[in-house]
């Protein structure tokens, strides 16, 4: 009985080792040889936004102007009025772009752009790209646009099976996203393209933070951008795409109905509401010009070969491993490790005041990834660890009397990646603290020298956040407690996850048992 089983279970690994090398062979990448290189145009006094940002950035020397981008209508305007204002060129680079009312009409931006002479590069993850095999295709064929695909799948339908004989490869993703116009001002932080990223109507949507640079800065996201649009992980669309010569139509079309649709009006109102391009000219902005860094992975690290020295999670360590007063972590995918925990306890247990804010299992939207979590939340509150998980039932202060709040009026997700220190300095983009974003997706994002920013977290996170999530506490008999407190000081307190039944319990720890922590 058990050789008769080996011999099986021989047959069945033969068999599906073969499988793996002939589908290998039968959709095989296409070679990078001859590859069409081009790099970051710089920016010029020739166009409108060069025209009006160049001589601020000259009297600010070393310096970069920044602007946080909290609320996502905000976000969403900022992106299709710089790209409207585009004269020379647009890189884009994004994880996920979805075929919704926000992601067509951004699309569609981008086709208008380069159909009135703007060279547009575009490097999206295949992995984020569902529905728009026909318009990439199509907009990689304007004479000024070109697409590139990273880590692409080479069998197109049904596109996820390549995963069953590419997975080493295709576990990696770019994770990134930026937006860059002129080489002069760039968008980048946490957000994707997409509705449910720009945080506004109804339904759930994700809070998140994007931060608008000009000067320095955007000259290092496009350094940035460069290294990855010529690495040896971004293919050319017409390598890997079918030509879609209806593609266009498809594109305007759908744009169409996007931009007539009654979800679009908010959208729609924002931009024609927008006076970033007339405080640019005017000089009225908003910017604080302060130092900015720009952090990013090695792109290698799309095909596992970049040296740990070259990560991103190495240089966030070191920021983190000098605090003198205060840590304010914001990270939707929380999963510190134990590596982590031991750096963060470690740092409460010396006197720093560390806050950290992720989903609560009732607002996540990877509940796997919350079961890895939640196995270190014992250890980092014994070490004085404040820990709060965003309710899905909350909504965030007037408009009139928000500051900086990530919290918009519908309920939400968390989806945000940032953190401050000491009130002094902070950390904007698309990392977030869990093993995936260290080890397996390239990530990116900017440390800014802005007291006025970090301590703005810091009262978000004091005043505000213990209304909006639960407060996580270790109880008398040394079980988790979630406190709910409401605006009057009424406090709730529950010794189970709240809003969530016996059963997605016991999936959550069903799931942490699981040894899949690496991929999470």
């Amino acid at each position: 009985m058990i050789k008769a089983l080996l011999k099986f279970l021989v047959i069945v690994v033969v068999f599906a080792a073969a499988a793996i090398v002939i589908l290998r062979l039968v959709f095989p990448l296409p070679s990078l040889d001859g590859r069409q290189e081009s790099t970051a145009l710089p920016a010029s006094p020739d166009t409108t936004l060069g025209a009006a940002l160049l001589p601020a950035i000259a009297r600010h020397e070393g310096v970069s102007g920044v602007v946080p981008l909290l609320d996502g209508r905000d976000a969403f305007a900022a992106r299709a009025v710089l790209a409207r204002a585009a004269e020379e060129s647009i890189d884009a680079q994004y994880y996920i772009w979805q075929t919704d009312t926000t992601g067509l009409i951004l699309l569609d931006e981008l086709r208008a752009a380069a159909e009135r002479g703007v060279r547009v590069r575009l490097l999206v993850d295949d992995n984020g790209i569902p529905g728009l095999d026909r318009q990439l295709a199509a907009l990689n064929a304007l004479p000024t646009m070109e697409v590139r695909l990273f880590n692409p799948f080479t069998l197109r339908d049904p596109k996820l099976l390549s995963y069953a004989f590419d997975f080493p490869r295709l576990n990696h993703r770019m994770h990134n996203k930026s937006f860059t116009v002129d080489g002069v001002a760039t968008i980048l932080g946490g957000r994707n393209i997409g509705d449910i990223y720009f945080a506004y109507g109804d339904g759930v949507h994700y809070f998140d933070v994007d931060a608008l640079a000009v000067g320095p800065a955007a000259v290092d996201v496009e350094a940035e951008f460069d290294a990855y649009w010529a690495s040896g992980s971004a293919y050319p669309a017409e390598d890997i795409l079918a030509p879609a010569p209806d593609g266009l139509a498809l594109l305007t079309g759908a744009a169409a109905e996007a931009r007539a649709s009654e979800g679009a009006k908010a959208y729609i109102e924002a931009v024609a509401r927008s006076t970033l391009m007339h405080e640019f000219e005017t000089g009225s902005t908003k910017l604080e010009w302060v130092p900015v860094t720009v952090v990013s992975d090695d792109p290698a690290k799309g095909l596992g070969e970049a040296p740990v020295s070259d990560l991103l999670i190495g240089k966030l360590h070191e920021l983190l491993a000098r605090p003198q007063g205060g840590v304010d972590l914001v990270s939707a995918y929380f999963v510190p490790g134990e590596e982590g925990t031991d750096l963060l306890g470690g740092l409460a247990e010396d006197g720093v005041a560390v806050r950290v804010l992720t989903n609560a299992q009732e607002s996540t939207d990877v509940v796997v990834v919350h079961s890895a979590y939640a196995r270190y939340r014992p250890e980092l509150l014994a070490s004085g660890v404040k820990l709060y998980e965003l309710r899905a039932d909350q909504s965030g202060p007037p408009e009139e009397e928000a500051g900086f709040t990530m919290f918009g009026p519908s309920a939400s997700s968390l989806h945000a990646k940032t953190f401050a220190i000491d009130g002094e300095r902070i950390f904007i983009g698309s990392f977030n603290f869990d093993p995936r974003s260290a080890e397996l997706n390239t990530e990116m994002g900017v440390l800014i020298e802005s007291p006025e920013m970090a301590s703005g977290l810091a009262r978000f996170m004091q005043a505000e956040v213990p209304l909006v999530a639960y407060t996580v506490k270790l109880g008398a008999d040394g079980g988790l407690e979630w406190v709910r407190t409401e605006a009057d000081g009424k406090e709730t307190v529950f010794d189970v996850e709240p809003d969530t039944t016996a059963f997605q319990r016991w999936v959550v720890w069903f799931l942490g048992l699981l040894p899949i922590e690496w991929m999470l």
